[in-house]
């Protein structure tokens, strides 16, 4: 009774109503409208749940899940239980709503990790095989179809013919007799084919007369001649309803057989949709979801911008004020709060709100309000709100209170004397939140101030939390005599003499009736008087009541301070982040672009080196060449090569005949001459001699070559390297392909394995014969990416029967 009355309160069912438009289908509307709220926490845990995954499942999908087809076939499975006979229409919203349960299904499938979901749908059956033949018998129209049975196929094929054989006729005699027929048209009238007469010229066509026109002038005359024709057609019809309906009843009886599951389908479907309208209500209302927490284990109630979900949907859709949002911070010790205020200042909202966030989490909708969520779990919430005056039953608005707050007591003795007598319960005292309006009021003052004392005592004993308002000044000392009671105010602006909504935590409300009446302009002396008559100390209680407010306040700004303070520094970070973000991609684009120069000085080199050698491969070689070219690399590696750092001593001392490694360009050479006292050697690799410096060789195991010790001024010669690597420009069976007598096509993947190889230049004999060959490889070398150039051998080496190809 008072659980009802609760409800009807808080205005529940307006919340049911807002949630069923969020439903899919009309099972999970009608489910929403009618929302049951859990018994127990474990109920409430696994709605939440439900919630969650279909929240996370709507924010992974695009389009949102989908139930399309389902319909809420629940009486036509009940009339086929009953072996009645279901409609065309019946049987086809059974098979659609077969097909979209399995969708809905195999969506959830596709997401594994949504464990609820799939528990929920892993016993679903959806008879495909049902499905299948429900739209073998019937089509989109809720028709039977021609093809359900042979017989229907037989009786629909005489029908045809006999309706044609009819009409045939029937334009037969209205060519013959066209100047007493009213209109050249075939009609019907009920069942029977029938021509308009003209009603003087009736006995022109003999026969029957199924209806008259509103004036009187038009018959509609069924023509003697087709009366046995439709006699054969009535009779035909009849056979033909008859065997529609022995169609339908095997259907019906085949879904029949399967009810049971079918019924399960719908509860399935029905707890998919009204997850799906919760979570959607959810978003909607940018909830959050809550936990549930145990006020034994010394957690708090943390409920910041907390938003009333009526006034949210009236705002949107109604016009209405902007809402202003609770913060509902409670400790755990704390039993029973009392909020006092002004009228209209927002303390019956501040109910109502935690009130129906307290039934939503536990019907496992997410709370309007800030993330953390955490709140109990509360066995009931028991609520006296708003006056009940009752003329019929001569109740005054303190008599209405006092019964409602009897029933109260008495549901709360009842939670207690179970919790006693179940041993496994462990929820003593009941877990039970009480809200109550104006505790006390419609009577005299001081018995009523005495009455909200006990029974918000008794309440703190017997009851989880208790949420109470008032206007009464003794129940702000509560606080001061039982820690289990805390004090809240609604905030007052006495500039503009009106309530702000705003909920201040551990003041207590001051009295502003005298603070407004002379604002309003009531005689001074008056209100000096009523001064008088309150005494010195409610005076001396608001002065140090407002001392409080304004300290607050003074602390409220400081906190608005620190926090923009907070965000300018955020903000200076993410700038600063940014700034060397863009410095660093900035100095990662120049080390690319000296990493092209280098790579692009060293191609230059390498040609220039590859001309030198060419050079000395025309002809026999003779001393003074070796010489232009060594002085011509000196020039080179002098240009390119930039002047190596200081090398440390090592040890190693080249001696004549030593095989040594020159590292710059990676071969190795003979010593011919220990080094001097500039520390230069003569080494000689290949038909070339070269001298370098001792920083510049190492021996064979990697050892590097001891400098020497004497100082000595810098040369003005530059250190000369040796040539780079002369087997690219030296004609070598390695680097020599040799293609004649073959295809092109054989040619092209034997020179595209050559390139790949190669490191330098290939030798390409190809013949002269017809020429087919030498163009199919010019036209490869052309395209092929690693190719920089290709020419014609020197005549010594086969001229145009061979090709040179430089590879990059």
């Amino acid at each position: 009774m008072i659980q009802s009355e609760t409800l009807e309160l808080l205005e529940w069912s307006r919340l049911c109503q807002h949630l069923s438009t969020f439903a899919a289908t009309k099972l999970g509307a009608i489910a929403a409208r009618h929302l049951r709220i859990p018994a127990t926490q474990s109920q409430s845990e696994d709605l939440l749940v439900q919630t969650k995954e279909v929240y996370e499942l709507e924010s992974r999908l695009g389009t949102g899940l989908s139930f399309d087809g389902i319909q809420d076939i629940g009486d036509s499975l009940e009339r086929a239980q009953l072996q009645g006979i279901l409609t065309g229409d019946e049987l086809l919203a059974i098979a659609t709503t077969l097909a979209g349960t399995r969708n809905v299904r195999r969506v959830i499938d596709n997401h594994p990790d949504l464990t609820i979901l799939n528990e929920l749908v892993a016993d679903l059956r959806t008879y495909p095989e049902l499905e299948q033949e429900i739209h073998r018998c019937i089509d989109e129209r809720g028709q039977v179809t021609d093809r359900a049975s042979q017989k229907l196929t037989e009786i629909r094929t005489s029908l045809r013919q006999l309706r044609s054989q009819i009409t045939q006729k029937l334009q037969n005699i209205l060519q013959v007799k066209a100047n007493a027929v009213q209109e050249q048209i075939i009609t019907q009238r009920g069942d029977r084919f029938v021509i308009p007469v003209k009603a003087p010229q009736k006995d022109a066509i003999p026969g029957i007369v199924h209806d008259t026109s509103s004036s009187g002038a038009t018959l509609y005359v069924e023509p003697n001649s087709i009366v046995p024709l439709g006699n054969q057609l009535r009779q035909l019809v009849r056979r033909e309803q008859i065997e529609e309906e022995a169609i339908r009843r095997i259907i019906t009886q085949q879904v029949a057989a399967v009810t049971p599951d079918l019924e399960r389908l719908l509860a399935i479907v029905t707890t998919l949709d009204l997850a799906l309208a919760k979570a959607r209500y959810s978003l909607w209302l940018k909830a959050n979801p809550p936990r549930f927490i145990k006020r034994e284990e010394n957690e708090s109630i943390t409920l910041r911008q907390l938003r009333h979900p009526l006034l949210e949907w009236q705002h949107h859709h109604e016009q209405g004020h902007p809402v202003v949002p609770v913060d509902l911070l409670i400790q755990p010790q704390i039993r029973v709060v009392t909020i006092t205020g002004p009228n209209t200042g927002g303390k019956t909202v501040t109910l109502k709100t935690l009130g129906l966030a307290v039934l939503m989490a536990k019907v496992g909708l997410f709370v309007p309000a800030r993330e953390p969520v955490e709140l109990p779990w509360f066995d009931k919430v028991l609520a006296d709100i708003g006056d009940e005056q009752s003329l019929q039953q001569n109740l005054s608005t303190f008599s209405g209170h006092i019964r409602r707050i009897s029933r109260i007591l008495e549901a709360i003795d009842e939670e207690e004397t179970r919790g006693h007598g179940d041993e496994e319960n462990n929820s003593f005292p009941p877990s039970s939140l009480i809200l109550l309006d104006e505790v006390g009021a419609g009577t005299d003052p001081a018995e009523g101030s005495a009455l909200a004392i006990s029974l918000l005592q008794y309440l703190a004993d017997h009851a989880l939390l208790t949420i109470a308002t008032t206007h009464f000044g003794e129940l702000k000392a509560l606080k001061y005599q039982d820690e289990r009671f805390e004090n809240a105010s609604v905030e007052f602006d006495e500039s503009t003499l009106s309530p702000t909504y705003r909920l201040l935590w551990g003041i207590p409300g001051r009295s502003n009736a005298l603070t407004i009446a002379r604002r309003l302009g009531l005689k001074l002396e008056v209100v000096e008087q009523a001064k008088t008559q309150l005494g010195g100390a409610t005076d001396e209680v608001n002065q140090v009541i407002a001392g409080l407010e304004a300290q607050r306040r003074r602390q409220e700004t400081k906190a608005e301070q620190a926090q923009d303070l907070l965000q300018q520094a955020e903000r200076l970070y993410k700038e600063v982040s940014a700034k060397a973000t863009a410095l660093e991609e900035r100095e990662q684009g120049l080390r690319a672009s000296q990493e092209v120069a280098v790579q692009q000085a060293i191609t230059q080199a390498k040609g220039e080196v590859a001309q030198v050698i060419r050079r000395l491969q025309q002809g026999k070689p003779t001393a003074q060449d070796a010489q232009q070219a060594t002085n011509a690399l000196n020039q080179i590696a002098g240009k390119f090569i930039p002047e190596p750092p200081p090398k440390p001593k090592v040890g190693f001392i080249p001696k004549v005949g030593d095989r040594i490694r020159i590292p710059k360009l990676g071969q190795t050479a003979e010593v011919l001459t220990a080094p001097d006292e500039d520390g230069e050697l003569t080494v000689r690799f290949g038909i070339m001699k070269m001298t370098v410096k001792l920083e510049d060789v190492e021996s064979l195991d990697g050892q590097k070559a001891e400098s020497v010790v004497k100082p000595k001024a810098m040369s003005t010669t530059a250190s000369v390297p040796s040539a780079p690597q002369p087997t690219l420009a030296i004609r070598t069976s390695q680097n020599t392909v040799d293609l004649r007598g073959r295809r092109v096509s054989d040619a092209e993947f034997i020179l595209d394995k050559a390139i790949s190889e190669a490191t330098g230049s290939v030798w390409i004999i190809h013949g002269h014969g017809t020429g087919k060959l030498r163009q199919g490889v010019h036209s490869f070398l052309h395209q092929h990416p690693r190719v920089s150039r290709y020419e014609a051998a020197e005549q010594a080496d086969g001229g145009t029967g061979v090709t040179i190809a430089y590879v990059k």
